[in-house]
Order: C-alpha cells, then sequence, then structure tokens
C-alpha cells in the first residue's frame, strides 16, 4: 500500500504533461538523456535521503528538522530548510491546480461533446479556446482545489492508499493503449527518434537544468513530500527498494506518455515545442480517431484527473501538516485557509494565458525576460528550490545525520552499496546540482 500511494504520489500530469512540452522545448533526444541520468545519480539517491530523513524524524517537514535536532544532534538551522519545503510545495501546488483544472475541462468535453473526427487544427483551437477563457480555467482550478482541500481536511491515509492501489495501474494501461495507437497510427518512427536519439548541438546547461528541475520536479524531491510521506513509512519496509521501484515508476511512465504522444505529433504536423498545452491539443486527435476513443477519452482525463489530485493531496498534506504542528488552529480550519490562499495565487497562473499573457514580473532578470507569471513560478520551484532542496536533504542525510543513523535507517550493513549511496549523497548530488546552478549564474 506504501508503494502504491507513493508511486500515485510521484505519477502524474507532470510525467505526462510536463514531461512531453518540456521535452518537446528542449530538442527531444539530448533533453531524456540527461533526464534519464538525472533520476539515475541525482534524484533516486536524494529521494533514498529524503525517504530515510523523513522516517527517521517522523513528523512534518519543519517538525523534522526540530526533531532531528534535538534526538540526532544537528543544527536547529535545518528548519529553514523544512520551511523552504513547504513555501515550494505551496507555490507549485498553485500552478498544479490550475493545469490539473484543464483535465477536468476536458473530461467534461470529452463526455458532453467527444473528441470523433476532430482534426489537429480544430483540437489547437478548442485548447485555445480554454486557455483563452479564464472563466472556464477558475472553474476548474475551484473544484479541483476543492476536492483536494476537503480530502486532506477529513484524513486521507486509508482512502487514498486503497484507491491507488486499482486507480495506478489503471493510468499504465490507458498510457498503454495510446502508446499501441501510436505505433500503428502515428509516426512512430519520427517520434523515437525525436525522443531517444540525441542532438547534443541542442545540449546548454539551460537544458541539462532544466533535465534536472524535471526529475526533481516529477519526483516530487527537494519541497517535502516524499519526506512527509516518508514520516508514515512502516520500518519494515526497505527504504531503497521503495526508492528504486518509485523512481523507476515515474521515469517509465514519462517515457511511454513520450513514445505515445510525439508519434501522433508529428503525424498530424503539430509543433513538438508547443509549451504546455501539448497533449491537451495532442490526445483529443488521437482519441478521435481511435475505434473505442468515445470511451477511452474521458476515462483518460479522469484518470489524469485523479493522478493529478492524488499528487496535490500529497503536497497538500506537506504544508497543511507544517502548519498543523505549530498551530492551534483545527486541520480543517488550516486547509482551508491554505486552499483559499492556493486559489489566489493561482488566479495569476490562470491570468497568465489570458489576460496577463504579456507580462513578464521578474523580466528584469535575464533569465525571465520572457516569462509570464506561470512561467516564472514554474522556474523558480522547478529548477531552483526542488534541486536546490534535493542538495540540501543530500547534504542533511550524508553529512548532519552521520553513517551510524543512515545504515540503521537502510539497514544494509556497511556495505558497498551503502557507501556507493554516501558517497552520492555526500559529494555527487550536491557537485552535480551546484555546478548546473554555477553554470547558468
Amino acid at each position: 500500500m506504501f508503494l502504491a500511494a507513493a508511486i500515485g504520489s510521484v505519477v502524474g500530469i507532470s510525467n505526462v504533461w510536463k514531461f512531453t512540452y518540456v521535452a518537446g522545448e528542449n530538442g527531444g533526444g539530448a533533453f531524456v538523456i540527461v533526464y534519464v541520468l538525472a533520476i539515475a545519480c541525482i534524484a533516486l539517491p536524494a529521494l533514498i535521503a529524503e525517504f530515510l530523513v523523513g522516517r527517521r524524524g517522523g513528523a512534518s517537514i519543519v517538525k523534522t528538522m526540530d526533531v532531528l535536532a534535538d534526538r540526532e544532534g544537528v543544527s536547529p538551522k535545518w528548519r529553514y530548510y523544512g520551511v523552504m519545503g513547504a513555501t515550494g510545495a505551496f507555490i507549485a501546488l498553485s500552478f498544479y491546480a490550475v493545469v490539473a483544472g484543464w483535465t477536468v475541462d476536458y473530461f467534461y468535453q470529452s463526455v458532453a461533446h467527444g473528441f470523433s473526427g476532430i482534426t489537429a487544427g480544430e483540437s489547437s483551437q478548442a485548447l485555445g479556446e480554454l486557455l483563452g477563457n479564464p472563466g472556464r480555467m477558475i472553474i476548474g482550478q475551484s473544484l479541483f482545489l476543492f476536492l483536494t482541500v476537503v480530502t486532506v481536511a477529513a484524513g486521507v491515509k486509508k482512502g487514498l492508499e486503497r484507491s491507488l492501489r486499482y486507480l495506478t495501474p489503471t493510468l499504465f494501461v490507458i498510457l498503454l493503449a495510446l502508446l499501441v495507437f501510436a505505433f500503428f497510427a502515428g509516426d512512430m518512427r519520427a517520434g523515437a527518434a525525436f525522443l531517444f536519439v540525441p542532438d547534443f548541438a541542442k545540449l546548454d546547461m539551460e537544458t541539462v537544468l532544466m533535465a534536472v528541475g524535471q526529475a526533481f520536479f516529477s519526483l516530487g524531491i527537494g519541497l517535502g513530500v516524499l519526506l512527509t510521506m516518508g514520516a508514515y513509512m512502516d520500518h519494515s519496509t526497505s527504504i531503497v527498494r521503495a526508492s528504486i521501484v518509485v523512481a523507476a515508476a515515474d521515469g517509465l511512465v514519462a517515457l511511454i506518455a513520450g513514445l505515445a504522444i510525439f508519434p501522433i505529433v508529428f503525424a498530424h504536423g503539430l509543433s513538438p515545442a508547443d509549451g504546455p498545452g501539448l497533449i491537451f491539443a495532442t490526445l483529443p486527435v488521437a482519441f478521435g480517431q481511435m475505434p473505442a476513443g468515445t470511451f477511452l477519452a474521458p476515462l483518460f482525463f479522469v484518470l489524469m484527473a485523479v493522478a493529478a489530485l492524488t499528487s496535490a493531496i500529497t503536497i497538500l498534506e506537506t504544508v497543511v501538516a507544517a502548519i498543523e504542528d505549530y498551530s492551534r488552529m483545527s486541520r480543517r480550519k488550516i486547509a482551508a485557509v491554505v486552499g483559499a490562499l492556493l486559489w489566489v495565487v493561482g488566479l495569476g497562473t490562470v491570468f497568465s494565458f489570458n489576460i496577463l499573457e504579456n507580462y513578464y514580473p521578474l523580466g528584469f532578470l535575464p533569465a525571465f525576460a520572457e516569462r509570464t507569471i506561470f512561467e516564472s513560478l514554474d522556474y523558480i520551484v522547478s529548477n531552483f528550490m526542488m534541486p536546490a532542496g534535493g542538495m540540501l536533504i543530500a547534504i542533511l542525510a550524508g553529512w548532519g545525520l552521520g553513517a551510524r543513523v543512515t545504515r540503521d535507517e537502510l539497514a544494509v550493513g556497511d556495505s558497498r552499496w551503502f557507501r556507493l549511496w554516501l558517497l552520492f549523497v555526500r559529494f555527487l548530488v550536491p557537485a552535480a546540482i551546484g555546478m548546473v546552478f554555477i553554470s547558468i549564474i
């Protein structure tokens, strides 16, 4: 059940929605190579560290830092990392909820109107109508946040774990059905070449940063989400095995999504660099031509909404738990207040696609010269806060807790694998992330 919940937490719309459009914008193959290496060599060791720290502390991200300061003698200043992680989780959920609202809207459209016979041009136009209508986007955002807040306010552990046992495998099945369709009806040769044949001329430090950021974003590392889940992990569960399974499932879903979507993109003359709306312009074309598309389309979008919901629940849980540990307010009131604030902040993302599409709030900085509110928030969280959080959690696990404590939690003894992991979290993870940061300053 823990694995189902953990996989459900990391496997969401970020694997299908964000991976495909970020890979499309960054040249495909070269990005994918760096992304896979980032998961295996940087994100996975950091994921093990995050689960380890969470189980050792047994509380929210901020409270865990205080517990470790009292029990293990780490510096009390680590609580500032906890505050940063909870803040990053809040920002991420503010724009994540808006995009998740698109899946709600598309579920309604697939049921009410369907996509039968829709062309690529008509699909792109339909997406443009959604993005140009802030009212429709706000309805989807509001409904999604309401469901997230109500679930977290009521307590989620048993219901979430039990539902994910069935929902997560079903999402895999739908993705595999799309992959089969793409193989027969799409341009699989062009899609696979784009995804797996690297053009290293397109590889620069910005692309490397985006790939590392995507690896961290899709796994949710650095913001305390999996640290909070680790606090509920039974001591009989192997942290190493759980981390490998979660990371592998996360990367596999992203690659399947790429193989299912890019062949359709090329077969219909769409651009892989269409940005955040890529899958919403592409998949309706596929569903409109599938024999069972009338059934699969609403099923896919409702599952995407559920996958987004399970991820959002764990993100909101991270924020609510951090506040709950230091507040006299009830859990319900905290969830309601945080939900209301998320809705307000999320309006910036809503308007980024219409009335504020030419507004660049941090345009005075070179890296943000042409980034909207949504793009700025996404860039800050995905490419700075999450990698930085991953680097800090690796340093804490590798240096702050010490080898005795980490061996005890990992239950691997002084083995070759333990020494290799310790080498990675102490040196490779911080050095790799630090070099990427330095290169773009």
